[in-house]
């Protein structure tokens, strides 16, 4: 894969906003604890259901690559916060197949993981802001 890819953030005032990635939208906003209204996961969580959900398609796809049929796959992420970021976080993943087969799949899911390959190289961060006319909304 290569290039860039975008995905965009609307607010819908509060704490909530909608993130609309190619076709497809979240709804994501924070506990009532934190003065939100809990109408979508927090951001936190969209963090580490993206290595979740990356790391699954990751052993699904060298599984495949490997002809090894899979029967289950459970995929379970946990980050341990330290202010406002995670410390730490932990992929624990189960493998419905041939257990001699595990090590080897994960290490090739783990060269290949987008989404963990990015957090563990801390890619350049640029913030750009502009603001938006009145009623261009």
């Amino acid at each position: 894969m290569s290039g860039q890819k975008t995905v965009e953030s609307t607010w819908r005032g509060g704490l909530c906003c909608d993130v609309d990635m190619g076709g497809f939208s979240v709804t994501v906003d924070e506990p009532p604890s934190v003065g939100g209204t809990d109408l979508g996961p927090e951001p936190t969580s969209v963090l580490l259901a993206s290595v979740a959900s990356c790391f699954t398609v990751a052993i699904a796809f060298c599984a495949r690559k490997r002809s090894v049929e899979l029967t289950d796959l459970k995929v379970s992420v946990t980050g341990v916060y330290d202010g406002p970021k995670y410390a730490s976080i932990t992929i624990s993943s189960q493998l419905g197949c041939d257990p001699s087969q595990i090590d080897g799949i994960i290490r090739a899911a783990e060269r290949v993981c987008y989404v963990t390959n990015t957090l563990k190289t801390a890619p350049d961060i640029h913030i750009k802001s502009t603001p938006i006319a009145p009623g261009a909304a």
